[in-house]
């Protein structure tokens, strides 16, 4: 199993779209609570599942289960509560969720989660990779930057 990951911030819809046609990725699998900001461009819901298609011919799904909670977000961005408070946080909720079994596998395979951080270091789009990782196992992860 494959999973790939990438983030919209910094780059231009070219890069982005470029990044996607990746061989391997069916789908997009959007992480993100908040996924129709202004602040989105290219990247909000409806135009992204509309440029996917017409640009990659590629899927688009969003699944909020694996997205944090506006609180974790508000105590992490507002109140800087730290990456590791958050990590941990954000790992407990995968966990309550149980999205190892809530989860397809086959909506995970050949998808590409997506959220809005640069880089995957700091950012829930890692954390849920690697946590299938370790529920699964066997899951090859790529992170597009």
């Amino acid at each position: 199993m494959k999973i790939f990951t990438i983030g919209f911030t910094k780059k231009s819809a070219s890069d982005f779209f470029g990044k996607l046609k990746t061989p391997g990725i069916r789908r997009v699998v959007d992480v993100r609570l908040n996924n129709v900001s202004q602040l989105a461009g290219f990247a909000k819901r409806d135009d992204l599942r509309f440029f996917l298609q017409t640009i990659c011919n590629i899927e688009y799904v969003h699944l909020p289960l694996l997205a944090p909670t506006q609180e974790m977000l508000d105590t992490y961005r507002k109140a800087k509560g730290g990456w590791d408070n958050y990590e941990t946080q954000f790992l407990d909720l995968m966990a309550q969720r149980r999205i190892e079994t809530e989860v397809s596998r086959g909506v995970i395979d050949g998808g590409c989660l997506l959220c809005s951080e640069e880089t995957p270091e700091r950012c829930h789009r890692r954390l849920v990779a690697e946590y299938l990782n370790k529920k699964w196992g066997d899951v090859q992860i790529q992170h597009l930057v």
